[in-house]
């Protein structure tokens, strides 16, 4: 079953399901640190809050971040977001800032639209966002496909 299969089964549960599936498929998950494409010390599904080298985690850890991560990234949204938006796109902004941050998604063309009312336009932003480290990256364009197809579903 592909990512866009296993969102449909959980859409109508609104953005936190969407987001149970969508951040593991693309963070993945690791036990032990890493620096990940832009160099920043991340472990298990893209934590990255007090990671240094050498740090490990258990599965209860990872998941107990996994669910911290994704609740302080709609909160985000929820903080920026000032118009009626669908779960779908909820999420879609969420995992915006679970990959980027909060501080992307506020600077952002992207959130301008969103708040203009301009939702059609705000989808394509999506397409922007595929560099890390000055690097267009394949899993990242993979990644903005997906949230630009959930913040289309009205």
């Amino acid at each position: 079953m592909d990512i866009k299969q296993k969102l449909l089964a959980v859409i109508g549960s609104g953005a936190l399901a969407i987001l149970m599936v969508l951040v593991p498929h693309f963070e993945g998950v690791r036990y032990v640190a890493y620096q990940d494409s832009a160099g920043v010390w991340t472990i298990c599904y893209g934590h990255t809050r007090g990671v240094y080298h050498g740090m490990r985690a258990t599965q209860a850890q990872c998941d107990a971040w996994l669910d911290e991560d994704i609740k302080i990234a709609l909160e985000a949204v929820d903080r920026n977001v000032k118009v009626k938006i669908s779960e779908a796109m909820r999420a879609a902004l969420a995992d915006f800032v679970f990959n980027l941050g909060e501080g992307a998604l506020r600077r952002s063309t992207l959130l301008a639209l969103v708040n203009s009312g301009r939702l059609f336009e705000a989808c394509n932003e999506y397409r922007r966002w595929v560099l890390a480290g000055g690097r267009r990256l394949d899993g990242l364009v993979k990644r903005r496909a997906v949230e630009e197809w959930l913040c289309r579903m009205q």
